[in-house]
């Protein structure tokens, strides 16, 4: 009875040895996770809520704070652990982004309190702001109440971190603090082409400006389709998301709603602007690189014309197309506002261009590589034309010139010498117009 006793004893005592050194392996094995996650996300403090790419898939699912931290770990039966581990890798790889994190009490400070609104976004307010270094930006605020504005949020950060052109909109920072979602993107001083196109205050863009736009939105988007790794397709190109810097160069804004062409090609809510939709995305749902040259195609017709597809652009072009047969004749829809200053065979080319891209079969439309090459061609043409109508002007002001020294009968006719000097000038001012125009065409031509 005893020896059963003693046995019983001794297996308790064992039993709670095991168990005091499992709770402190435990212990030990979360507080190392812990100082894990803290190193881990050192860079970024509230990175939680920022999307993760794992082998190049859009893991843009809305994520909080409280589901991916190891403080408190998601438990949902079997597959609590799984989900737990899940979350505890993304926290750690969030630093891959590369986008720095602002405070929210930073950009409270830079916008004077939010004062200085500048615009208003689709999912919330732009404001202008400087920052303590003395660098202007504009900062978009997400509505906090908008689950979709949080997801947009998530892929513009995604997606913003890796894709750098000069023709896309740079992100610089972005804050995710005290329930509030912020972007801060490089300050475009000039705003919006829609602004420009239809404000009453700001000058009329004249064509070769209008044709420089419309090659810079090109090389984006090119950029964005064939240069991306992998391909992006933007999914709301319309005027409004086109800015412009100091310069006039434009570039293509707000990603909100861009995703990667390998990934969730079909999606059962039909997303983006209303008049820039491809009628092949809206019938199957399928969003591709045509359905971007689709909206670009509208684009170019809103240059032309100067007015919007809620102003009926697309009615307007169709019943032009009818007498220009897609090729000639698009001068009747011609911004009024050009006062007819604008090349001929160029609008032709133009709106011709602008046609294909809107074809109701997507396979026949253009690739932006095709579209990039031939804007590219029509600005190197209209470059030729005026350095060739400068050239014209300047011998018709010298034969003038040589005309009035004969009528005033000079008795001292021009030595050689100055004669040579003077072709000598003369060859090296040709030499810097053609310099100065094989310098822009350059500048459109990488």
């Amino acid at each position: 009875m005893k020896a059963e006793s003693l046995g019983l004893i001794i297996g308790l005592s064992v039993g709670v040895v095991i168990g005091v050194l499992l709770a402190i392996l435990a212990l030990f094995c979360l507080k190392y996770q812990r100082k894990r996650y803290q190193i881990g996300n050192s860079s970024s403090r509230r990175a939680a809520t920022i999307p993760i790419r794992a082998n190049g898939a859009d893991t843009c699912t809305i994520m909080s704070d409280s589901t991916l931290g190891p403080e408190s770990p998601v438990k949902s039966g079997k597959n609590g652990m799984t989900m737990w581990l899940d979350g505890f890798r993304r926290s750690n790889m969030i630093s891959v982004s590369g986008i720095p994190e602002y405070s929210y009490k930073d950009l409270q400070k830079a916008t004077y309190n939010f004062t200085t609104l500048i615009g208003q976004g689709a999912f919330g307010p732009v404001y202008k702001a400087q920052m303590s270094t003395g660098e202007v930006v504009a900062v978009k605020v997400l509505a906090t109440d908008s689950k979709q504005g949080e997801k947009e949020f998530q892929t513009e950060v995604m997606l913003l971190g890796r894709l750098h052109h000069r023709n896309l909109v740079n992100l610089v920072g972005y804050c995710a603090e005290k329930g509030q979602h912020m972007l801060i993107y490089v300050y475009m001083s000039k705003g919006s082409l829609a602004s420009h196109l239809y404000g009453e205050s700001t000058e009329v863009l004249n064509w070769d400006l209008r044709i420089y736009i419309a090659l810079d939105v090109a090389r984006g988007l090119e950029y964005l389709h064939d240069g991306a790794v992998p391909p992006v397709i933007h999914r709301d190109i319309k005027s409004s998301n086109i800015l412009l810097d100091q310069s006039m160069r434009a570039r293509v804004a707000d990603f909100g709603l861009s995703r990667e062409e390998m990934v969730d090609k079909h999606a059962a809510n039909i997303r983006g602007t209303f008049g820039y939709l491809d009628p092949e995305y809206i019938s199957t749902r399928a969003f591709t690189k045509k359905s971007d040259v689709y909206s670009f195609g509208v684009l170019l017709f809103e240059l032309i014309a100067g007015r919007n597809p809620q102003q009926g652009l697309m009615e307007y072009v169709e019943l032009a197309a009818m007498n220009a047969e897609g090729k000639v004749g698009w001068e009747e829809i011609v911004d009024s506002r050009l006062e007819l200053k604008y090349d001929t065979e160029e609008l032709n080319e133009v709106a011709s261009l602008a046609y294909k891209c809107i074809n109701r079969a997507p396979r026949r439309r253009p690739s932006m590589r095709d579209i990039v090459q031939v804007l590219s061609r029509v600005v190197k043409i209209s470059h030729g034309k005026r350095y060739c109508h400068r050239k014209n002007l300047s011998g018709m002001t010298e034969d003038i010139a040589i005309d009035i020294d004969q009528a005033a009968g000079s008795k001292t006719p021009p030595t050689n010498h100055h004669h040579h000097h003077h072709q000598q000038q003369q060859q090296q001012q040709n030499h810097r117009r053609e310099e100065s125009v094989d310098s822009t065409v350059d500048a459109y031509e990488v």
